[in-house]
């Protein structure tokens, strides 16, 4: 086969592969418009698939790993971020697809078809987890500023893994607990639109994960040190994981966010240490 019969094969493979997956997906959603839409939307990447198999003559099986991979996406991350991180793979299709307008004129309109789909689940995507994403930032961002600090400092003051944990677990509780009353009480004082027990929730479930995380390394390591490293590359995976997630379901910047994030949790982390440092040696603790 040539070398354009090989990626009509692709393209066909890709829109009986998308066909599936939005139907999948549209089976999960409350909202009868959401679902109506996503439908159409299958709808076009099924007849996409028979304009490919019209130049190719043969059928294609659709990709099931990506369809599985999707739909685990769409269960932990949410309908937003899997259908946007799919969106954002079908950017380079389209190009692929104008490139062929001379050999298959039906080419293009694929592309207008692809590029009218984005705009269209940009209106419909609206996810209750995506509207309290305020919240979040506020638990998760605080718990990594807070906490990587405090173990920083709490590192070279103590230097007893076990009690580093302690300490740290207790005062991740204490300030998540805060954290999540302080948000109930904004968002109720402002009136806001969403709930505020929601918000509460939300900010206190971030701050409690990314506590569970950056102390897991003093749970299961003697050397506090090497805990302390691996807490900090903790803290700049979370960062990295949780903009990257903001970069593709809200379409935020990604690599200015994560640097300034990450450049304020690992700084207040070397200042603490150094308070650390000062401590002992103010107080006269031995090493």
């Amino acid at each position: 086969m040539t070398d354009i019969g090989e990626r009509l094969l692709d393209f066909q493979r890709g829109e009986i592969t998308e066909h599936r997956i939005y139907l999948s997906l549209a089976e999960r959603l409350k909202s009868e418009e959401n679902r109506r839409v996503l439908r159409r939307i299958a709808d076009e990447e099924l007849r996409h698939y028979g304009v490919w198999k019209r130049h190719t003559g043969r059928d294609v099986a659709p990709d099931r790993w990506k369809i599985r991979w999707y739909g685990f996406l769409a269960r932990v991350a949410g309908f937003t971020f899997a259908v946007k991180l799919m969106e954002r793979g079908e950017e380079g299709a389209e190009e692929n697809y104008e490139r062929l307008r001379d050999e298959v004129p039906e080419a293009e309109k694929i592309a207008e078809d692809e590029n009218r789909h984005e705009r269209e689940l940009l209106a419909l995507l609206d996810e209750e987890r995506l509207r309290y994403t305020g919240s979040v930032v506020l638990g998760l961002n605080d718990a990594l500023v807070e906490l990587t600090g405090a173990l920083a400092g709490f590192t070279l003051a103590l230097r007893d893994t076990r009690l580093i944990a302690l300490t740290g677990l207790i005062t991740g509780v204490a300030a998540a607990l805060s954290m999540a009353s302080s948000e109930y009480l904004s968002r109720k004082a402002e009136g806001s639109e969403v709930s505020p027990g929601k918000a509460a929730l939300y900010t206190g479930a971030a701050y409690i994960v990314t506590v569970g995380l950056l102390i897991l390394p003093y749970l299961v390591l003697a050397d506090y040190f090497a805990c302390l490293g691996l807490t900090l590359g903790a803290a700049v995976f979370i960062i990295f994981c949780f903009n990257y997630y903001l970069s593709v379901a809200r379409d935020l910047p990604f690599l200015r966010r994560f640097l300034e994030m990450a450049g304020i949790s690992l700084g207040v982390a070397a200042a603490s240490f150094g308070v650390g440092y000062l401590v002992r040696a103010l107080l006269g603790v031995d090493a």
